[in-house]
């Protein structure tokens, strides 16, 4: 039986590492998958996702507007679909969940949806929230604060390293705006202005 699938973690903990995985094993046994990215997120070029590790794969972009359960139905109708796969999940909207839940129980495909779950301010996604609310199954994927501890928290920092408190919520970039963090430590930058109590003088990024 299909299911709805929510595997979400802070950033560099390898979610589209993983959906590259699963659409791989998926491709392996005969069977065909979507996968879909954000419009917004085109850092490794356009229409593909890509890891961190130097995987990729071509992908279907959607934006706030995208009709996702019409396109995947008509797709299904065209050809078979064994998987959808969503990279960058926080960004869909309310309505796009529900579709998505609808590919599940109405068409029986399963959806397997990977995303950060909060922003830079502590505070949920859109997509994220309804993910948490509706998925059938939620799977966290660990990365780590450099302390060791897991890193739960995310902040966005300037060119000098200094941690934004306030701002837009979606802003995009990757390790040079932003750094997986625990909460202890999130705390502490938040609180001194600075990423110096966590790395003293060693900035990250640098060697």
């Amino acid at each position: 039986m299909a299911q709805l699938y929510f595997y979400y973690s802070a950033m560099n903990a390898g979610k589209s590492t993983a959906l590259l995985q699963s659409s791989y094993n998926y491709h392996e046994r005969g069977m065909r998958t979507l996968v879909y990215t954000a419009e917004i997120d085109n850092r490794f070029g356009e229409a593909k996702v890509s890891s961190r590790i130097g995987l990729s794969s071509p992908a279907n972009l959607y934006n706030s507007s995208t009709l996702l359960f019409d396109e995947i139905h008509t797709a299904h109708q065209r050809e078979a679909v064994h998987c959808v796969l969503v990279d960058e999940s926080q960004f869909l909207t309310r309505e796009q969940v529900k579709s998505l839940s609808e590919v599940v129980d109405i068409l029986d495909i399963p959806v397997l949806c990977y995303g950060l779950r909060t922003d830079f301010r502590g505070e949920l996604f859109t997509g994220s929230q309804y993910l948490l609310a509706w998925s059938d199954k939620l799977v966290e994927l660990k990365t780590i604060c450099h302390c060791g501890r897991k890193a739960s928290r995310v902040l966005r920092v300037d060119q000098q390293g200094q941690p934004f408190k306030e701002g837009e919520q979606v802003q995009i970039g990757g390790n040079e705006r932003y750094v997986s963090v625990c909460r202890k430590h999130y705390s502490e930058a938040i609180t001194t202005g600075s990423l110096q109590a966590i790395y003293g003088n060693q900035h990250p990024g640098q060697d």
